[in-house]
């Protein structure tokens, strides 16, 4: 019988994983092994079910905590594809996208327009023209997106949120903190009067209610209610101009999730339910309607869904200092350590049963003396040929990868029930040149 993975690692949760009788890992029922045979690596595996289940996990907390009405859109800057655009779509999901780019992705997965929410801190007028003419949300994030949005909306009526920069800070990197002032994201509240008065005096811009994001990765609970409560003091200021339909309200993502043993987020229906009770509690205090409440979690959506397999290749031992192993990717398709300095678990799949323990440090393959993936992690014995396995990659590491060093992208497949179905093709050395232009006077 296939045992299960070492409890070291059952921090991975809920990604399903097992051990099978050979001690390979598994993920959605395939041999990791197997698929770096035959997909090549680095290899990212998506595993179906952990991301569906994450989906439902949202949708169900917001029907136990939530009176109201209230929607569940995937940040897909987190991981903007075709599969999973419609993978959330199908579990209920709207998507908030950042670019025409993820607008696109999302209309072509099947999503329907108004299911769109447009975001971005330098939209062009393009963009803005797509999203309105697909019958997206534009949030609006300055008074450049206002104005471009009072000259469209005569053409074609837009609804419109407005961001805002809440002053309120959250404990994880300086980077992806958004809420505080010091922001380069939404209006700051000094300015929200006269945005609200700009909205109420343009009746073909639909406002429809406030929008902010405090930051990424967080443990941290409070802060995201605070925030709901800060957004929601302005709504019977938006309902006294006028605005009728200012009955939306979005409170953003920035869920955390497991990375290594040290990592504690709360689960997801903790989170939902500080936010619903913090909009139910200043709804009854301003003698106000519930508005529809939306919130944009991607990391914890994704994230955990996701596992990156790598071939182990060179190594270097250095006496008394370190020990390194190289790995046949790195920087170019997880950029968060060399980045923020993340922090990753990983295990050998072709080893789950090999109970030896050695500290190496894994290395990428780039030109970087910072492209070093694990630092000081305890791992069976590693060998040239051997799969390593790191968790945790579904958030910002497809979306993120480069060519640095003219290294082809990954492959991506989705896992479920046994079956491995390729959604991102790996590139070729030509796809590196395809958008090269040699002049001819250059040419021999």
């Amino acid at each position: 019988m296939p045992a299960d993975i070492p409890s070291p690692n059952q921090m991975i949760a809920p990604l399903e994983t097992r051990t099978d009788a050979r001690g390979h890992l598994m993920i959605g029922g395939c041999d990791v092994v197997d698929l770096a045979q035959r997909f090549g690596t680095p290899l990212y595996i998506l595993d179906e079910a952990t991301l569906r289940a994450a989906c439902t996990q949202y949708v169900e907390a917001f029907k136990r905590h939530y009176a109201g009405d209230f929607r569940v859109l995937y940040a897909s800057k987190a991981w903007s594809n075709l599969a999973i655009c419609a993978i959330v779509h199908r579990c209920g999901l709207g998507i908030d996208a950042v670019s025409a780019g993820e607008v696109h992705t999302a209309l072509r997965a099947g999503v329907p327009g108004e299911l769109v929410y447009l975001h971005g801190n330098n939209k062009s007028e393009a963009e803005i023209l797509l999203a309105a003419e697909v019958g997206a949300t534009v949030v609006a994030d300055n008074w450049l997106d206002l104005e471009i949005l009072s000259a469209i909306s005569a053409e074609c009526p837009v609804r419109v949120m407005v961001r805002v920069a809440p002053g309120i800070d959250i404990h994880t990197h300086e980077y992806i903190r958004t809420g505080h002032l010091d922001s380069k994201f939404g209006f700051d509240p000094s300015e929200l009067a006269a945005v609200l008065a700009y909205l109420a005096r343009i009746p073909s811009l639909r406002a429809v209610g406030l929008h902010a994001h405090i930051g990424s990765q967080s443990f941290e609970l409070a802060p995201h209610g605070d925030a709901a409560q800060l957004l929601l003091e302005w709504y019977p200021k938006a309902l006294a101009l006028g605005l009728s339909d200012f009955n939306e309200l979005n409170v953003g993502g920035g869920l955390g999730i497991r990375y290594t043993d040290d990592d504690d987020p709360p689960a997801i229906d903790e989170w939902v339910g500080t936010i619903c009770q913090a909009v139910t509690r200043t709804c009854n205090t301003y003698n106000l309607p519930l508005p529809k409440l939306l919130c944009e979690p991607g990391r914890s959506l994704v994230g955990p869904a996701c596992a990156t397999a790598y071939t182990v290749g060179s190594t270097k031992t250095i006496p008394s200092i370190r020990k390194y192993f190289s790995v046949d990717g790195g920087m170019s398709d997880n950029p968060r350590p060399i980045t923020y300095k993340a922090l990753y678990t990983a295990v050998v799949a072709n080893k789950m049963h090999d109970g030896r323990r050695e500290k190496v440090t894994v290395a990428g393959k780039h030109c970087e003396s910072g492209d070093v993936l694990l630092r000081d992690v305890e791992l069976p014995p590693l060998e040239r040929g051997d799969c390593l396995v790191v968790f945790s990659t579904g958030a910002y590491n497809c979306s993120m990868a480069s060519n640095y060093n003219r290294i082809p992208r990954p492959a991506a497949v989705l896992v479920s029930d046994g079956e491995a179905t390729l959604i991102v093709k790996r590139e070729s050395p030509d796809d590196l040149l395809r958008c090269d232009c040699l002049p001819e006077r250059l040419q021999t």
